[in-house]
């Protein structure tokens, strides 16, 4: 591609969104991103079905397969309402939902050099790293183009703190609510 052409070329910014706290703050970072790079924000959710790919070749028929697509794409529109609401995020907007696993899924979305892939890092306590792969390192390794890895923000941890003593009726301490 000579240099005039990718001038031309659509600039994008990629961005997973699922509607947990931090693809929310992933979102944000990549609407920011976006306006200064002048680019458009592409929100993708990937999405497989009941049971994965194998369980969906026995089991699934059209019909399911249309009512798993239609709501994957409801919760896209509430995950967008729920981040921007009435705000515009002042960029151009496209939403995306692509079937297969989110990091790959991602990668390919974002596979010119001059896009910037934006993805949530999450918590990544023991349990989830066991039960669950990052789809941020599998971005990291696998991307051909920049990518920014949003932390979690620290009130997602203390959130997730009150949620472990909620489900453990583990009593609050008052000392702990003094500044």
């Amino acid at each position: 591609m000579i240099a005039e052409e990718r001038e031309e070329a659509v600039r994008k910014v990629v961005v997973g969104a699922t509607g947990t706290p931090g693809s929310l703050a992933a979102l944000h970072k990549a609407a920011a991103e976006a306006r200064v790079r002048d680019a458009e924000l592409w929100v993708v959710l990937a999405w497989q079905p009941p049971g994965g790919e194998l369980g969906s070749r026995n089991c699934l028929g059209p019909a399911a397969l249309a009512e798993c697509r239609a709501a994957v794409v409801e919760r896209l529109r509430e995950v967008l309402d729920t981040a921007f609401g009435a705000v515009n995020p002042g960029v151009t907007l496209a939403g995306l939902t692509v079937r297969g696993t989110p990091g790959a899924v991602l990668v390919d979305t974002a596979r010119d050099p001059d896009d910037l892939l934006v993805v949530g890092t999450g918590s990544r306590t023991v349990w989830r790293r066991l039960v669950r792969p990052s789809v941020a390192r599998y971005c990291v390794a696998h991307a051909a183009c920049p990518v920014l890895a949003v932390p979690p923000s620290p009130l997602q941890a203390e959130l997730e703190s009150v949620h472990r003593r909620n489900v453990w009726r583990i009593p609050l301490d008052l000392r702990e609510l003094a500044p």
